[in-house]
């Protein structure tokens, strides 16, 4: 039994105070106690005024606590705590088709728009022309969406889906599950105006195949969408997008899953709502 186990024994952490064994009992030994020291009207009057203060200075602490997070720090200086922290704001509550749309015409609007817009972007879906189709035209700027749409058209070309190993229509060979997830890390805030917002989104992302004697197992990356917005129709919409490798933390020593537990991890976990 260790020392602290003992009844009577009192342990103060790390405030640098020792554990003291109390003896049974009145621990004075029945010895008359020190009378309570009475408090003068002098100090009572410096407590008082100490009390005030203290008040005074949290009130003043906390004055418009949310002005510091709404702007975006100066290059090279050190972020404030409640920038990189979420918000507490409430996911917006309506979509287009399955992407969330009516984001706020704020800063924190642009960063859940632009983490939301990720995520469909790096999305299965993509592959599909239909689907990518109907992503692009719910997300992207009415003056850019042409010029959009065909980068991305460009980009998931015939050859394309046969060199990753996928159907022509984007679907997945028999016996296979295809993989392709993008999940939000966090959001940055590089520019904001009224009509225009620049933000950066750190993602982990998945690519792959799940399933029996698959030559492209499912990976995980990480990158950064640098994502430029306008507020067009009462919403943030895209107007550019683009990619970058990392930041990439050193892998962990999870042991690898196999295809059968990714494909029903896919099938069974669902995306979120992302929001600031």
């Amino acid at each position: 039994m260790s020392p602290g186990d003992e009844q009577g024994y009192t342990d103060y952490g790390d405030t640098g105070h020792t554990r003291t064994r109390l003896p049974e009992g009145d621990p004075y030994g029945g010895a008359p106690r020190r009378p309570a020291r009475r408090t003068s009207p002098r100090s009572l009057v410096t407590v008082v005024g100490v009390v005030v203060l203290l008040i005074a200075a949290i009130a003043l602490a906390n004055r418009n606590p949310d002005k510091p997070a709404d702007r975006p720090t100066a290059k090279g200086s050190q972020p404030h705590t409640s920038s990189t922290a979420p918000s507490g704001t409430r996911p917006v509550g309506t979509k287009t088709g399955t992407i969330p749309s009516g984001f706020a015409h704020t800063e924190q609007g642009a960063q859940s728009a632009a983490a939301n817009y990720s995520t469909a972007l790096g999305s299965d879906g993509m592959f599909n022309t239909a689907v990518r189709h109907q992503i692009v035209q719910t997300i992207a700027d009415s003056r850019t969406v042409s010029s959009l749409q065909s980068g991305f058209d460009a980009d998931y070309s015939t050859a394309f889906l046969q060199k990753v190993g996928l159907n022509a229509d984007g679907s997945a060979p028999k016996g296979n599950t295809f993989v392709n997830r993008t999940m939000p890390i966090g959001t940055k805030l590089i520019s904001f105006r009224d009509s225009a917002a620049t933000v950066e989104v750190w993602c982990n992302g998945l690519f792959g195949f799940a399933g029996d004697g698959s030559t492209n197992p499912v990976t995980s990356s990480w990158f950064t969408v640098t994502m430029k917005l306008s507020w067009n129709d009462n919403d943030w919409k895209v107007s550019e997008s683009s990619q970058k490798t990392g930041p990439t933390p050193v892998t962990g020593d999870n042991p690898v899953s196999g295809a059968n537990e990714i494909s029903k991890a896919v099938q069974e976990f669902g995306g979120f709502t992302y929001a600031r």
